[in-house]
C-alpha cells in the first residue's frame, strides 16, 4: 500500500483495527458465544468495510476526506474527531460523512465516524461540564474527563459507537420501576459500578467503545445520570446480537450491498461494570444530563448529511433503471425522478444551509443551525418511506424478476436470459445487477432494518416537531405579525 503522507500518523491499518477487536469481548449471536468478532459471518463483512476504511485514510485518494494533521498531537489522525473551529473546518469535517455514507451505500446509520460526533459535542459543550460536583461522588473533572477521552480517541484513530436507547419494556411503570434502567449501583474512590442495559447498541460488537447516556426524565434517580465510555471489552458487558439482515457470502452480482455486510444492533448489558473516573463524563447531575439535545447537535448534522448522500445515490439509481429499460422518455416517469431530484436538492438545501448560519458554541467548535437540522430530518422522515416505494415503482417488475448469477451462468438458461431479457443499451445480465442494486437499497430484509432505523433514529417525526416547537426562535415572527396586525 502506498502511503499518503510522510507525515507522522497516529491512524491504523485495517488489520490492526481487526486484530484491536479480538480482545476478549463477549458477544453472543442466538445462543452461541462468539470467539471472534472478525471471523463471524453475520459480523465479519461489517468489520471488512470497516477495516477498508482504516486501509483508505492512508491513501492519496482518501487522506483529505477521511484524515487532518492535528497541530496539538503534531501527527495526521483521523476526522471522526475533528472538532470544527472555523466553517472551513466544519465543511471538511462533512468530508468524511460523504466518505463513509458513500462507502456504506447510506445503509449504516451510525458509521464509524458517527459515535466520535457525540465525543465532539460533548466537547463543544464542555464549560457547561466544568467546576459541576456530582451528587453522587463530589467529583468536578467532568470537563477534563472530556479533553482526556477526546485525546485518547484521537490518538488511537478509535471507533466509539453511541447508545442511549433502553430496553423495551413496559413503559407505563416509572424511570425508577424499568428494569433494565442503567444505573450506578457503587461509587468508589477510583470509580463507580454499574449495572443495566442499552438497546440499539448499533455497531458495539464492531467497535472499540460504547459512549452511553440515559434519557433525562422527570422521575429519573440520580443515580441514572450516567454518561460515560467504557471500552467493549471491559469486564461485565455482554453485548446480544439481534438477528443478522445481510447476505454474507453472497456473490456481488445477487446482493452488491448486503453481501458487504452490515451494522450489528445489540442488546448491551452491564453485569457490574466497573468505570473508572476518567471515563466518567457526568455522574448524578441532572443538569448536565438534559444537555443531550444540545450535545447532539453534531450527531443530527451527520444524519442528514447521510440522508442527502444517500439520496443523491437513489437519484442515480433512478435514472440508471429508467435508461435502462427505456422508459426516460415518458413524461409521468420523468416526473417521478423528478421527485426524487426534489427530494436530493432540499436535504443539501438543508444541510448547506445549517452549515452557513453556524455559530461557536461555549467552547469555539461550530455548531450548525439546530432549527435547520430539525427541520430538514423532519422532511426526510416524512418524505423516505415515499421516496423508497418511488425508486421500486421506477423499476417496474425487474425487481421482483431477479435472478442469481447462477442462472446467468448456466450453460441453457444463460443464453435465453441474454435473449429475453436485455435491456435499452445493456445487457440483461447488468440490467439485472442494477436491479439487485436497487433491491438491496430499497426491499430486502437489510433495506427493511435501515428504512426501520431511518424512522426512528434521532427521533420520530413527532418527537421532531416538537423540537422544533421548543428551540425554534419565533420572537421577531411574533412581534412583526402583531405589528401588521396592528397590536400593541
Amino acid at each position: 500500500m502506498e502511503a499518503a503522507s510522510k507525515v507522522r500518523s497516529a491512524l491504523r491499518t485495517g488489520d490492526e483495527f481487526r486484530a484491536s477487536l479480538r480482545d476478549g469481548r463477549v458477544v453472543y449471536i442466538a445462543d452461541e458465544p462468539i470467539a471472534d468478532v472478525t471471523a463471524e459471518p453475520s459480523l465479519g463483512p461489517g468489520i471488512d468495510t470497516l477495516a477498508e476504511m482504516f486501509d483508505d485514510q492512508l491513501t492519496p485518494e482518501y487522506e483529505d476526506a477521511t484524515t487532518y494533521f492535528d497541530e496539538q498531537i503534531g501527527e495526521r489522525v483521523t476526522r471522526a474527531w475533528q472538532a470544527p473551529m472555523t466553517l472551513e473546518e466544519l465543511r471538511d469535517r462533512r468530508k468524511m460523512i460523504e466518505y463513509t455514507s458513500i462507502k456504506t451505500a447510506g445503509t449504516f446509520g451510525r458509521p464509524p465516524d458517527l459515535g466520535a460526533t457525540i465525543g465532539m459535542g460533548l466537547l463543544a459543550r464542555k464549560p457547561l461540564f466544568a467546576g459541576t460536583s456530582s451528587e453522587l461522588s463530589g467529583d468536578t473533572n467532568f470537563a477534563d474527563n472530556i479533553d482526556g477521552y477526546i485525546d485518547h480517541a484521537r490518538r488511537n484513530n478509535l471507533i466509539a459507537a453511541e447508545v442511549l436507547s433502553d430496553p423495551q419494556a413496559d413503559r407505563s411503570r416509572s424511570s425508577y420501576d424499568h428494569p433494565g434502567l442503567l444505573r450506578v449501583t457503587e461509587v468508589l474512590a477510583d470509580g463507580v459500578i454499574v449495572n443495566g442495559a442499552k438497546s440499539v447498541g448499533s455497531l458495539s460488537a464492531q467497535a472499540n467503545e460504547i459512549i452511553f447516556t440515559n434519557f433525562a426524565r422527570p422521575d429519573a434517580p440520580p443515580e441514572a445520570y450516567i454518561w460515560a465510555a467504557t471500552p467493549v471489552n471491559a469486564e461485565g458487558i455482554v453485548l446480544v446480537c439481534r438477528e443478522g439482515v445481510a447476505h454474507p457470502g453472497a456473490d456481488p452480482f445477487d446482493h452488491p450491498i448486503a453481501c458487504r455486510g452490515e451494522e450489528s444492533d445489540q442488546l448491551i448489558i452491564f453485569n457490574d461494570v466497573f468505570l473508572p473516573n476518567d471515563r466518567i463524563f457526568n455522574l448524578g447531575v441532572p443538569k448536565l444530563g438534559i444537555l443531550y439535545g444540545p450535545v447532539t447537535i453534531w450527531a443530527h448534522w451527520h444524519i442528514l448529511t447521510r440522508m442527502w448522500v444517500k439520496s443523491n445515490i437513489i437519484v442515480g439509481a433512478a435514472q440508471a433503471v429508467i435508461d435502462a429499460i427505456g422508459t426516460n422518455h415518458i413524461p409521468a416517469v420523468r416526473a417521478m425522478v423528478g421527485e426524487l431530484m426534489e427530494f436530493e436538492q432540499a436535504l443539501k438545501a438543508f444541510v448547506i444551509a445549517a452549515e452557513n448560519l453556524a455559530v461557536p458554541v461555549e467552547s469555539g467548535i461550530m455548531a450548525p443551525d439546530v432549527n435547520l437540522l430539525t427541520a430538514g430530518r423532519l422532511y426526510a422522515v416524512d418524505a423516505y418511506p415515499r421516496i423508497i416505494h418511488t425508486l421500486q415503482t421506477l423499476c417496474g417488475q425487474g425487481l421482483v424478476m431477479r435472478f442469481p448469477k447462477k442462472v446467468f451462468d448456466h450453460p441453457e438458461l444463460g443464453p435465453r436470459l441474454a435473449e429475453l431479457l436485455p435491456g435499452h443499451n445493456i445487457s440483461a445480465a447488468d440490467k439485472n445487477r442494477l436491479m439487485a442494486f436497487v433491491w438491496d437499497l430499497t426491499t430486502s430484509s437489510h433495506a427493511g432494518r435501515t428504512e426501520l432505523f431511518e424512522n426512528l433514529n434521532g427521533g420520530t417525526a413527532a418527537s421532531l416537531r416538537e423540537r422544533l416547537y421548543k428551540e425554534y426562535e419565533r420572537e421577531e415572527a411574533v412581534a412583526l405579525a402583531r405589528d401588521l396586525a396592528g397590536l400593541v
